[in-house]
């Protein structure tokens, strides 16, 4: 396939172009394209931004990865500005480009989040399940998710509702490791909050696998069948690390912080991925335990 990405250097996206550089064609946009082009190699066509796309027609799929960290910057005013236009701009530009195509892309995977469900107890969430009540994230996730939907009468549009994605040495997990590297880990609050997580491995091959399987559309859980307490997934880290685990990070420490952003931490929902599951995708990695041990 002829695949556009945005969002190509980041963890997802730049492991997905790894994988499958031999299997597809890939253009990506990115604002500095010397380090683009170190991490992902001379054979990927590289672009400021969509705007330089004359005709969108020339792609068979965009797969929409672009957006700023949410996890990387405590969540101001302004930092919450950016979190969104970072996601929301290229999503409803794209979608408007599919939609005057004479002959668009045949697939629009459009990244989304877990966050979308909102706070949750510990009932599993699949994809018909809507968010109870409403935050930060969950706007985020829904207006996201909308302006990707605008494309839907015009080509096959899938939802990435993604959860934390584990992988060696990058993303979220490399940010845990050092405490418990340093026998400090424990639960954060209660412990009690779920946590939904994919292995970067088993991403990288539903996203493919979405690509492939056309009968699959809309909302899709990118997340492992195995979602953890908060402490379940500490305390495994732990012991694959081979650790003690007896350190607590109280919850209120986390509100002072990190503000309103300590709820990521805080609060969770336990997603399954039952479309993957329902239409024959096998996950190489469906325990947390599994994960780790490739992970860390």
């Amino acid at each position: 396939m002829n695949i556009l990405m945005t969002g190509g250097t980041g963890l997802i996206g730049s492991a997905f172009i790894r994988k499958y550089r031999d299997t597809h064609q890939f253009t990506v946009t990115t604002r500095d394209k010397k380090r683009a082009g170190d991490k992902l190699g001379d054979q990927v066509t590289l672009l400021s931004s969509v705007d330089e796309i004359t005709d969108i027609s020339q792609f068979d799929a965009v797969i929409n990865l672009q957006g700023e960290g949410i996890a990387d910057k405590r969540w101001s005013d302004s930092r919450k500005k950016t979190l969104k236009d970072s996601r929301w701009q290229v999503t409803e530009k794209l979608a408007a480009m599919i939609n005057q195509s004479e002959k668009p892309p045949k697939a629009f995977l459009s990244g989304s989040a877990v966050g979308y469900y909102g706070p949750r107890d510990a009932e599993p969430v699949n994809e018909s399940d809507v968010a109870k009540n409403t935050d930060f994230a969950v706007t985020l996730c829904q207006e996201w998710e909308r302006r990707a939907l605008a494309a839907e009468s015009s080509t096959r549009v899938v939802l990435l509702r993604t959860g934390v994605v584990l992988a060696k040495g990058e993303g979220a997990l490399d940010k845990m490791l050092p405490p418990y590297k340093f026998g400090l880990g424990g639960p954060l609050g209660d412990g009690e909050q779920m946590m939904s997580w994919i292995q970067l491995e088993d991403m990288i091959r539903a996203i493919q696998y979405l690509l492939e399987h056309d009968n699959l559309s809309g909302p899709v859980n990118m997340t492992a069948p195995g979602p953890v307490a908060n402490k379940a997934f500490s305390r495994t880290l732990a012991s694959v690390l081979n650790k003690p685990h007896f350190m607590k990070v109280p919850g209120f420490v986390l509100k002072l912080g990190l503000g309103e952003m300590s709820s990521m931490l805080l609060e969770g929902q336990a997603v399954v991925p039952d479309k993957l599951r329902s239409h024959g995708f096998e996950f190489q990695y469906p325990t947390v335990r599994e994960a780790f041990k490739v992970s860390v």
